[in-house]
């Protein structure tokens, strides 16, 4: 089976995991103060500066969650409910984990404005923020790299408009570690969201960059995790986290490149294909995505077909493949509903190959054109 859905999730990396197994060992509660409470403590704060150092920041700056969905949740509802009533701006293209918040904070009261992207490329632009700013904007929220398409925002921009009027900005950075750099410095971002299994690390992980000075509500209170999110820290899973982000960290200069060969290299063999055609931005993209639609192929039978024949891909986001409505994401550049069916997205990672990405062009032209004949 060849796989590639690396942006719904990635394998643990070995040395994660023997690192998991050995901070299973630290079973005190990183709270107590008596010898096992401070072996936990310990290794808790080894993997608070571990992210800090990945990110260009202070170990206190570090909020450990359960994944990035409660990173996000805390980074929106954080904001909003520790500032009172008032905007917020997204984009129509956000993950679901935002998109949900901003809908609940809709019925608390909250104002929010969807940006809509630019079609077919999914991209917004600094212009398009510094328009929906209001005097009452709290929080600008916008992804660095998108889940579905790649496309990669210019946050840094964004975040230079959102400075200037004195709001703050948050990123949704889960697709964008292990592929390109985060220092929050030199991004602007005064929040951040990560999830550990984006990249080699354990599922049910997550870190929220919280800028030092900056008010939120907890969304669950406690004492743990500077007193923004209360409950004993899950010590393996974030251990594993520290250590994750901090290879894939050091394995960008090498493995960036070798990711856009591979991308490059697939996607001009689907390309190739005629109705085959790319979502997303051509050149400003995640070095691990490819996401095209094959017009007039029937989608459901378009990935049944990739998947018997051996390859995992996806029709989006892993959060809602399970559902019968076409991808919010896909549907808002512009594809019709049957269009967005008919799209697949391909993502690399750490073991992808060159026979194995030439294979699934192989395959996927096949796939179509049994999905075609179906329709």
């Amino acid at each position: 089976m060849i796989y590639l859905d690396y942006a719904a999730t990635t394998p643990l990396d070995g040395e994660v995991k023997a690192a998991m197994e050995r901070a299973f060992a630290a079973w005190g509660n990183p709270s107590s103060v008596h010898a096992y409470g401070r072996a936990a403590k310990a290794l808790l704060e080894e993997s608070h500066e571990r992210v800090a150092r990945a990110l260009g920041a202070r170990p206190r700056e570090i909020v450990f969650t359960s994944g990035g969905t409660e990173a996000d949740a805390l980074a929106v509802y954080g904001v909003a409910l520790a500032r009172g009533r008032g905007h917020l701006v997204t984009s129509q293209i956000e993950h679901s984990a935002v998109l949900t918040a901003m809908k609940g904070l809709e019925r608390l009261g909250y104002a929010v404005s969807y940006l809509t992207p630019e079609p077919r490329t999914g991209l917004i632009y600094p212009e398009q923020v510094a328009e929906a700013l209001r005097p009452d904007t709290l929080l600008v929220s916008l992804m660095t790299v998108n889940n579905e398409l790649g496309t990669v925002y210019p946050v840094r921009e964004v975040a230079e408009v959102c400075k200037a009027r004195g709001v703050l900005f948050h990123t949704d950075a889960v697709q964008a570690a292990g592929t390109l750099p985060l220092e929050v410095k030199e991004l602007g971002a005064d929040l951040l969201s990560l999830a550990a299994h984006k990249f080699y690390g354990p599922k049910g992980a997550g870190a929220l960059y919280v800028r030092k000075g900056l008010e939120l509500f907890p969304l669950a209170p406690g004492k743990q995790e500077q007193g923004l999110r209360g409950g004993t820290e899950n010590l393996p899973a974030v251990y594993g986290l520290g250590l994750a982000l901090e290879r894939a960290v050091a394995l960008l200069p090498q493995e960036t490149p070798r990711l856009l060969a591979l991308r490059e290299r697939l996607e001009a063999a689907l390309l190739a294909l005629p109705g085959v055609e790319l979502n997303g931005h051509p050149t400003a993209r995640s070095p691990k995505h490819v996401n095209v639609t094959a017009l007039g192929a029937d989608g459901e039978g378009l990935l049944l077909n990739l998947d018997l024949m051996g390859v995992a891909a996806s029709s989006g986001s892993a959060c809602a493949s399970g559902s019968l409505e076409p991808s919010h994401v896909l549907t808002a550049i512009g594809r019709s509903k049957a269009e967005a069916k008919a799209s697949v997205r391909f993502s690399l990672g750490r073991h992808t190959t060159e026979a194995e990405v030439d294979e699934a062009a192989r395959v996927f032209a096949q796939a179509v054109e049994r999905s075609r004949v179906a329709v």
